[in-house]
């Protein structure tokens, strides 16, 4: 095992240590700079988690549901950028390391309307490499499914919550939330915080800021919930892959025990 773990950091590492200067964040590999070659680095990460992943019994350590804003302030370029950097943000070698050692079961929902809710991508359960791959795929060809309709956010966690009723068993709930504005029809998001707590459903929250002033402090006050709730601010969308990125790492990666405040993480 020892000699497989060995392996596993050679070859990952050789990807970055030998040619990329991390002074400069340019990458001879790819001649534009880090981000140019990550889907190479996510291969090679496929390639050695093979080395050091058996077959054990499957345990999961988050369920997460990703709800993602499709009311119509997002356009379509915007929504290819949600999906997009979701995918991106899964195949990170950091966040996919965390998915994979502690196991988890992922869903993707679309929201808008009071009425317009649905299930993009059902529970996926991921516990190898090809898994994981396998659900970005999917995620980066979900079709759009409505345009042009009001921002509900208490009903898009009131339909997020009860796909825990079919979820795999975990030690953790969470609904990562994103959206670029204000609830504007149905019932208010702090109106479902007590069905939250009494499942023990964590809500954390992507704030997409440029559409509504101080929409970071909104979502703090009235959307997320729960033990260590978190809200990552995006400037525009063109910050939201980075920032997504940053979200799920700190979302995926195992807690530390003890109740903390909700927090917000500014975008830099």
């Amino acid at each position: 095992m020892a000699k497989k773990k060995r392996d596993f950091w050679l070859l990952l590492g050789s990807k970055h240590s030998s040619n990329c200067d991390n002074r400069r964040g340019f990458c001879p590999l790819c001649r534009t700079g880090f981000a140019g070659h990550a889907a190479d680095m996510f291969r090679a990460f496929i390639t050695a988690c093979s080395l050091t992943i058996g077959a054990p019994l499957w345990a999961c350590e988050i369920a997460l549901v990703l709800a993602v804003d499709v009311s119509g302030s997002v356009d379509q370029d915007e929504f290819r950028i949600q999906m997009d950097g979701l995918a991106e943000g899964l195949r990170d070698p950091a966040v996919a390391g965390a998915l994979l050692a502690e196991g988890a079961a992922i869903t993707v929902v679309q929201w808008t309307g009071t009425t317009r809710q649905a299930v993009s991508v059902p529970w996926m359960e991921i516990s190898v490499p090809q898994d994981l791959d396998a659900l970005a795929t999917r995620i980066e060809q979900v079709p759009r499914e409505w345009r042009n309709y009001s921002t509900a956010i208490g009903e898009a966690l009131g339909f997020s919550l009860k796909q825990f009723e079919t979820a795999p068993v975990c030690q953790r709930r969470v609904i990562d939330i994103s959206g670029d504005g204000t609830s504007n029809e149905g019932i208010a998001p702090v109106e479902v915080h007590a069905r939250l707590e009494e499942l023990d459903i964590t809500v954390n929250a992507l704030v997409i800021e440029g559409a509504e002033p101080d929409l970071t402090t909104y979502f703090r006050a009235n959307v997320i919930s729960g033990a260590g709730a978190f809200v990552v601010t995006a400037n525009g969308y063109d910050d939201y892959p980075r920032r997504m990125r940053m979200k799920l790492l700190r979302e995926v990666s195992k807690p530390v025990s003890g109740r903390v405040a909700p927090q917000t993480v500014n975008a830099l």
